[in-house]
């Protein structure tokens, strides 16, 4: 099987999987996602940042890209095996070599933030594209819709200031949390600017991070009555 037709069924296995799925984790979800990877790929490859970008493995972006969401732990009661599991269970069904699909298992593995404490395990320049591009599309415009829809799927309160965010939060502490949506720019999102592992990611984020900002202040003026 060729490179792009393994991208098409790969594409139709995920719409599949992922439907009726919460819609800040759905397949529009990764194909954001898959378009930034690839975008970021490119200019990284155009830009020579990293002598390393010029090995780096596209089909294992995509794929990554593909498949980072496929089981998010968040929705299988905190199970972070799944994902892996289901993602090697189809690439092993597709064909794709012994170094690909262990590659794309580990991304999958590793993209997650999991709490300021948590150390990541596993390094390579295709999940530094793919992790990029995924907390990307937790920022801006699109991450804040993403954020309070979420917290609105799981009962949260939009803001509650009796209840002061946690930036010490254990792994464990931060899947357990079910704080304000608000608290969340502070305990995650405003944490993924100097996050960036690329410098492609690293400019994109500038811009998204900010809007974050004007939008929390105009939101505290409002809960004020300030504006």
């Amino acid at each position: 099987m060729d490179y792009n037709q393994i991208i098409i069924n790969t594409v139709d296995f995920v719409k599949q999987t992922l439907s009726g799925a919460e819609g800040g984790h759905d397949w529009w979800h990764i194909q954001r996602v898959w378009n930034v990877s690839k975008e970021i790929a490119q200019k990284e490859i155009e830009n020579n940042s990293v002598n390393e970008y010029f090995k780096l493995d596209l089909i294992v972006v995509e794929l990554g890209a593909l498949l980072h969401d496929i089981a998010d732990s968040k929705f299988h009661d905190g199970d972070e095996t799944v994902g892996p599991k289901i993602a090697k269970e189809y690439l092993s069904s597709v064909g794709v070599s012994e170094y690909v699909l262990d590659h794309v298992e580990n991304i999958i593995t590793n993209i997650s933030f999991k709490g300021g404490k948590h150390v990541q395990n596993f390094k390579s320049i295709e999940l530094d594209i793919v992790q990029d591009a995924d907390r990307l599309d937790a920022m801006g415009a699109i991450g804040i819709a993403r954020t309070f829809n979420y917290g609105g799927h799981k009962g949260r309160a939009i803001y509650n200031p009796d209840i002061l965010p946690n930036l010490n939060m254990s792994k464990e502490e931060y899947k357990k949390s079910d704080a304000p949506t608000v608290n969340h720019f502070y305990e995650k999102l405003f944490l993924l600017k100097d996050r960036m592992n690329t410098e492609s990611g690293r400019q994109m984020a500038e811009q998204r991070h900010k809007f974050m900002e004007n939008y929390l202040d105009a939101f505290y003026k409002e809960w004020n009555g300030e504006i």
